[in-house]
């Protein structure tokens, strides 16, 4: 009994000490898993949710983090154009929340408005366009640049002189989202935002954000001259608002003295002209002042490149173009113009203004609709007491069609950052071709070069072998830093810079490998060589079928490493290839870091892991049958 019960304890110690191994094996995987899944959930970040670190991404998780990272995305990463466009005041996009659920007949309206209503191009943008802080390619710029590949064909130069632009690669390709509000940011009609233009009249209305003057007046002109509390306002306007929610821009001059003298400034110095009208009564003031200004009908003829007889058959302008002589002429009407010769200030008169822009337009729309303002409460469940407080309700819209594309966003999010860097891999110059050639060569000569020498020096026993060894062990002594000017000068000297050579060369022999073969090469059945040589075996034969045979384990990681070397291979490959053409992965990734926000980074990290792993994993089978069988013999 006491011997079964000492062979009981026995047991009982080896399954703890089984446990205990088993446990600190599961502790060390996770210590390689968790960094792993936070550089994975790293590779979807965007400037919203840069400081977040955790493994499962928010935007996961939580409905609000996805919501206020897909606005982020829709307002193009400016958060000021999201409160011009909301009339909110939120400071970042980190403090958005969920709208407010409500089955709001005005947000349908408001979509049929946009379906039904013919806007001028430059009345809206389009989100997923530019990404100046994240420093990736969002989708809608994407597909841009798929339909302008199809529509022009994939030659780059061919696309540069169709659209007047002078790219220099497909990852160079970028937009800039409109900004149509104040009076120095006229649209630039160049062929390319010509061709946006018709493009982004596909794009679905909860991808679009349309200019809306209310929001601009008050955050951009109101708020920086009466400060963001309303009492100053109140003060100097002698009004009693409770907030600058209840504060609307007139269509046309108001009455309050104050209110008028904002309202003009706004409008003559401000204002985009493009949302500025002239009533009909402006016409013969109007064509006064182009007579006094060109002379003579000939002279304006010849400007504006017309044919009218008298100034008086010239018509009042209804809309201005985005640049040229009639909006300079129409700017100058707006603020006054001086007769040099007489003094005369032609100017055109305050009740003749009036605001023509997105808001008016929704407004007018619904009075057409519904005639009078009760009616349009009754219909749509408001209470508005004017069509002067309505306000486009775009939150609203926008927060729909989220609702409907939550899976679709939580895919783009995930995705985009890898897209990015693959995009920038495969298209940009030869790092792809570069590597696989230069990878092949390293672990090609690896598995020549090093096992000659460690046969030599395991089959000849020369006096010299061991200093030859710690020569070769002293060379690890010296990181590759210390070795690399001295590498370069000797490359340059030979005239092989920029080439497979100089990346090759200085790598053939290893002397860590080197040793390690003759160590496993020693340790071969010498029988089998004696048994060879009898049978009249040469010494190629004998390397190569029988040691090379016997030594795929060993090889497999001398192969394993000098991939590793090679693919890994940077700051050398940098110095010694300086030419673009002879760029490897790596010095591209470092490229694209440095331009890139935290995702793209981390993104690259984990795509230029997957060779690495491959190989691993191709070789895994061949390294452990060389550690498992001999300990089962």
């Amino acid at each position: 009994m006491a011997i079964i019960s000492n062979i009981g304890r026995k047991h009982f110690k080896t399954r703890i000490l089984l446990f205990a191994i088993v446990c600190s094996l599961a502790l060390g995987s996770i210590t390689m898993i968790y960094p792993f899944m936070l550089m994975l959930a790293g590779s979807s970040k965007s400037n919203y949710d840069k400081t977040e670190f955790s493994v499962v991404p928010a935007f996961y998780r939580s409905a609000e983090k996805l919501y206020g990272k897909h606005v982020e995305g829709l307002f193009n990463e400016k958060s000021e154009l999201m409160n011009l466009i909301y009339d909110n005041e939120v400071m970042s996009f980190k403090y958005v929340k969920l709208p407010d659920e409500k089955d709001d007949k005005l947000t349908g309206a408001w979509v049929d408005f946009v379906k039904n209503v013919q806007l001028p191009v430059y009345s809206y943008a389009v989100g997923y366009v530019h990404t100046p802080a994240s420093k990736t390619k969002p989708q809608v710029l994407r597909e841009f640049k798929k339909h302008v590949a199809k529509k022009y064909g994939k030659d780059l130069d061919k696309v540069n002189k169709k659209l007047e632009t002078d790219f220099v690669s497909w990852n160079s390709f970028f937009l800039l989202p409109d900004f149509c509000f104040d009076s120095s940011r006229m649209p630039n009609k160049a062929k390319l935002n010509e061709e946006f233009w018709e493009y982004k009249k596909s794009q679905p209305i909860g991808n679009r954000y349309y200019f809306t003057i209310e929001g601009f007046f008050k955050k951009l002109f109101l708020k920086t001259r009466y400060e963001k509390d309303i009492a100053v306002y109140n003060k100097k306007h002698g009004t009693d608002y409770k907030s600058y929610k209840d504060v609307h821009v007139a269509r046309t001059v108001p009455v309050n003295k104050v209110e008028r003298a904002d309202w003009l400034e706004f409008v003559r110095e401000t204002l985009n002209p493009l949302w500025i009208r002239l009533d009909k009564k402006a016409l013969p003031l109007y064509q006064n002042y182009l007579k006094a200004k060109y002379k003579s009908i000939s002279a304006y003829n010849k400007s504006y490149g017309t044919s009218y007889k008298f100034f008086n058959k010239i018509p009042l302008v209804e809309e201005v173009p985005f640049k040229g002589i009639l909006l300079s002429d129409f700017v100058d009407f707006l603020g006054g113009w001086k007769d040099p010769k007489t003094g005369k200030n032609y100017i055109a008169a305050d009740d003749m203004l009036r605001i023509h822009s997105v808001d008016f337009m929704f407004r007018d729309y619904l009075k057409n609709q519904y005639k009078t303002i009760v009616a349009t409460n009754k219909a749509l469940g408001t209470s508005y007491k004017s069509f002067l407080q309505i306000f486009p309700p775009q939150l609203q819209a926008h927060y729909k069609a989220f609702k409907n594309n939550k899976a679709g966003l939580r895919w783009e999010f995930a995705m985009r950052n890898f897209i990015t860097v693959v995009d920038y891999l495969v298209f940009q110059g030869r790092g792809l071709i570069n590597t696989i050639i230069y990878c092949s060569l390293m672990v090609g000569i690896a598995l020549i070069v090093n096992p000659l020498a460690a046969y030599a020096l395991s089959r000849f026993k020369m006096p010299s072998t061991y200093k030859i060894l710690l020569f070769l062990m002293l060379t690890m002594a010296f990181p590759p830093m210390v070795t690399q000017i001295p590498v370069f000068l000797l490359m340059k000297k030979l005239g092989l810079l920029n080439t497979f050579a100089a990346l090759v060369l200085p790598a053939v022999a290893n002397g860590y490998s080197i040793f390690l073969l003759k160590g496993f090469f020693d340790s071969l059945p010498q029988e089998l060589y004696e048994s060879a040589s009898l049978d009249g075996a040469s010494e190629w034969t004998m390397f190569w079928i029988i040691t090379m045979n016997l030594s795929k384990p060993i090889l497999a990681v001398i192969a394993l490493s000098a991939f590793t070397m090679a693919y890994s291979n940077f700051m050398f490959a940098l110095l010694l290839c300086q030419d673009e053409k002879m760029w490897t992965l790596m010095v591209w990734i470092y490229q694209l870091q440095q331009m890139s926000g935290p995702g793209v980074v981390y993104a690259s990290l984990l795509i230029a892991a997957i060779p690495t792993f491959i190989i691993f994993v191709f070789c895994q089978n061949i390294i452990m049958r060389g550690i498992v069988v001999p300990t089962e013999k």
